[in-house]
């Protein structure tokens, strides 16, 4: 199906399948804040590093709030304390066969959180202001809760989904999934058999454009390249003259990718959400400067505007063993993001930015993802959205980071972002990703679970 541009309205013939919406239950409203709170109390911090307490108690935890309705589901822990959890719910067959399965997937792990940066203890799981605080209130337990929700309620019924659905909760997708879904991809396939699609997260939320909400849908992930440098140089002692300096070499190196400023590049999936900023605003989409349509998009724009071209950051620097040596090498680690199709193109350019006797290597590299926004499931996406908020606009958008969709996307499965969120225009959701206070509002974990049951009702 060809892709459509701006945003999406509900019409009867574009979106849904002819079916009435699914009621919604009340049961997965009522728990969806305190599976929540569970998760946000077990720390699950990933430092990347391979410390850290990892995913096994949390995924024990997911394994005991299934097996309480009696589903089976499957543990995978391929690498001490980095559990896995998979569960398939079997839908109708001659659905399945015709479409394949769908995946909905959670990642349990967390970024590392400092206590003393934080206005509550970041994993008390604390509900102020009507919110849930705690790391990984919004990357990525809430999301993880409202599939919890959905899917015991299912359960529960004894409903049976229109498709196959595979539910899955993961390890280390903060460390690019190196110890969950790639695993799982490369030695477990057989747990996505006939997987075709998948929801995850990092879409599906609100944000406030001139006025108006419309919703975000993640069709499209930047790439991931996390390149080290390494400088050569003469090792020596401190007091002599230094003219083959790797450290010097290194941060020269380190200078020129850093102030490195990167061409306007516009994707389709980047064309399709400016141009439905253009038609919510009356703001012409100007493709050589669309810093107008930005501003429009307050905090979102930080987000939005790193899809606007490849990026390069410097983010640690390590050289040398004491003050009065000069080393023979000095090392820093780059995190760089391209968007669909122009891998190539920034590494050539950061090897050439590097310049002499400066090795790039990898240390983890992810491709980037696109997909269509058009089709039956964003169809039933959207139609799900706009039936809990009527008149809504619901538009594609590129993510600047990414997801475990880059394993899945290995298996042909097509990736979506869809964590639907209600949002308050003043909350600076973006913002909250790795950050401080994350928090999500409790009301917008009630909403989330009543899309995701239209949704699953009608995937």
């Amino acid at each position: 199906m060809a892709a459509t541009s701006g945003p999406r309205r509900q019409d009867g013939q574009r979106h849904g399948d002819g079916r009435d919406p699914a009621p919604t239950a009340p049961g997965a409203q009522e728990e969806v804040v305190g599976l929540c709170r569970d998760l946000l109390r077990i720390d699950t911090s990933n430092p990347g590093d391979g410390s850290g307490p990892g995913e096994r108690a949390a995924a024990e935890h997911v394994m005991t709030l299934l097996h309480e309705v009696g589903l089976q589901p499957e543990y995978v822990e391929a690498f001490p304390r980095r559990g896995n959890v998979v569960v398939r719910v079997p839908g109708d067959p001659e659905q399945t066969r015709a479409r394949g399965a769908l995946l909905l997937h959670g990642h349990l792990d967390v970024v590392p959180a400092r206590a003393a940066d934080w206005s509550v203890d970041p994993f008390a799981g604390e509900e102020l202001d009507g919110c849930l605080w705690g790391r990984g209130a919004v990357d990525m337990k809430d999301m993880d809760a409202m599939l919890l929700a959905v899917l015991r309620d299912l359960a529960r019924s004894g409903t049976t989904p229109p498709r196959d659905l595979v539910f899955a909760f993961l390890a280390d997708e903060e460390a690019g999934g190196v110890q969950g879904a790639r695993w799982l991809v490369d030695h477990r396939p057989d747990l996505f058999e006939g997987v075709t699609e998948a929801v995850s997260e990092v879409g599906g939320f609100s944000v406030e454009i001139a006025g108006r909400r419309a919703y975000l849908l993640q069709t499209a992930e930047k790439g991931i390249a996390w390149l080290r440098l390494v400088a050569h140089g003469r090792a020596g002692h401190g007091s002599q003259v230094g003219t083959d300096n790797a450290v010097t070499r290194l941060c020269a190196a380190v200078a020129r990718i850093g102030e490195h400023r990167w061409p306007l590049e516009i994707t389709p999936t980047v064309r399709q959400f400016l141009t439905g900023v253009s038609e919510i605003t009356g703001i012409a989409f100007d493709e050589d400067d669309p810093s107008a349509l930005l501003a429009q998009l307050g905090t979102t724009a930080r987000w939005v505007g790193a899809t606007l071209q490849n990026t390069a950051n410097p983010t640690v620097l390590d050289a040398g063993y004491k003050h009065n040596v000069i080393p023979g090498t000095a090392a820093a680690l780059l995190d760089c993001r391209f968007l669909p199709g122009r891998q190539e193109e920034l590494r050539a350019t950061i090897a050439e930015l590097a310049g002499e006797r400066v090795d790039v290597e990898d240390v983890h590299v992810d491709e980037a993802v696109e997909t269509e926004f058009a089709g039956a499931l964003v169809d039933r996406m959207v139609a799900a959205l706009q039936a809990e908020d009527p008149g809504a606009e619901v538009l594609p958008y590129c993510l600047s980071g990414g997801t475990d969709n880059k394993s899945f996307a290995r298996l042909g499965i097509r990736g979506y972002g869809f964590a639907p969120l209600r949002l308050p225009a003043e909350l600076d959701f973006s913002g909250m990703f790795h950050g401080i206070d994350e928090r999500v509002p409790t009301d917008a974990l009630r909403f989330g679970v009543r899309v995701l049951q239209r949704f699953v009702a009608t995937c």
